[in-house]
């Protein structure tokens, strides 16, 4: 069976993510799939809409094959780095899609997750979403357009969730801007003909009333009970900071971030942290993929990376031995030299 199963009811395309073992884990081989559908879906005038969804019950997609990534670590980094380049890329296409493109992030939706789904024109979470950027406990940082993403939430509530890499739910999911609307699973037949049932020349307003129709309230965002914290705490621009910032508050909340960070890559969160504040400035959802890729190939062939996989999902021993290990050993120096664009880019300079 194809790992993207593409398939057209009406006036409605859909692509099924069909590694439902794997929790629909992206490989180089879906990433080529989902931009060579798109290709053939966008100019037709038959459809009207494009529909994400993921097999299995488990989730629409729990981030980049990264077992691959490790299995691969002692080759050239070139394999890694177009993968990144091929996701970025298709990550900006859905960004712009021709077609409304409508993603339904039940489940596990993460890292390369998010970024086929929350720069979608249509973002639907469900009652079992669980919505992540976990990179910095594996020695990464948030890519695949979360430091375009994550700088435009309210306050410092992105800087917070790309940090730490707590799950969120469907109504803090809307709280962050990563999602639109809630709906129940149970719903989604129902939606699927209702978009299929859109008549030649709806428009995305026609699409939103079908969305809209089958939404239901998500209910109160449980993070924002803890919003005036998370700015206090994370709107220094050095990790240190943060840190010291936690120490000085009171309260569960405040502990188990601290303990959060304090289990993550100093490397990666260095570079999370700069990322944010860079992407916050930044004109285009391009230019924050330009920047992730350029941390990206810094890491790829660096230590933390391959030592986070090995202790989540490799040995899954939970315990990775960071190097360097302490926050102080990461200089900005390095991250800026980490960050630094080359000749090889994901996008031409002039796009």
């Amino acid at each position: 069976m194809s790992e993207v199963i593409v398939e057209q009811t009406g006036r409605l395309a859909r692509l099924r993510l069909n590694r439902p073992a794997a929790i629909n884990a992206l490989t180089h081989g879906m990433v080529h799939d989902l931009t060579a559908a798109l290709d053939r879906l966008e100019p037709d005038p038959d459809v009207a809409a494009i529909l994400l969804t993921g097999e299995g019950y488990r989730g629409l997609c729990a981030g980049g094959d990264i077992r691959g990534l490790y299995d691969a670590r002692h080759s050239d980094p070139g394999p890694s780095l177009a993968f990144w380049r091929d996701e970025y890329r298709l990550d900006a296409r859905i960004a712009r899609c021709a077609k409304p493109f409508i993603a339904l992030m039940d489940g596990l939706v993460m890292g390369g997750g998010i970024g086929i789904s929350a720069h979608a024109a249509f973002r639907i979470a469900t009652e079992r979403s669980k919505i992540a950027l976990p990179e910095c406990g594996i020695g990464f940082v948030p890519d695949v357009g979360a430091t375009w993403l994550l700088p435009r939430a309210p306050g410092q509530l992105g800087t917070w969730m790309g940090m730490t890499g707590r799950i969120l739910g469907a109504a803090d999911a809307m709280l962050m801007g990563f999602a639109d609307h809630h709906m129940p699973m149970a719903a989604l037949d129902d939606l699927v003909g209702s978009l299929a049932a859109l008549p030649a020349g709806a428009g995305p307003a026609d699409i939103a009333a079908a969305i809209a129709r089958h939404a239901t309230d998500a209910g109160p965002a449980p993070l924002a009970s803890n919003r005036a914290l998370i700015d206090r705490c994370f709107s220094p621009d050095r990790v240190e900071d943060i840190m010291a910032a936690l120490d000085r508050e009171a309260g569960a909340f405040a502990e188990q971030t601290r303990a959060d960070l304090a289990a993550k890559s100093p490397t990666a969160l260095k570079l999370a942290l700069r990322l944010a504040r860079l992407g916050k400035g930044v004109a285009r959802l391009e230019d924050a993929l330009e920047l992730e890729y350029a941390a990206a190939r810094t890491l790829v062939t660096g230590h933390d990376f391959y030592e986070g996989i090995r202790a989540a999902i490799i040995d899954k021993d939970r315990n990775p031995k960071w190097s360097p290990a302490t926050l102080a050993e990461v200089s900005d120096d390095w991250v800026a030299a980490a960050l630094h664009l080359t000749q090889d880019r994901v996008f031409p300079a002039t796009a």
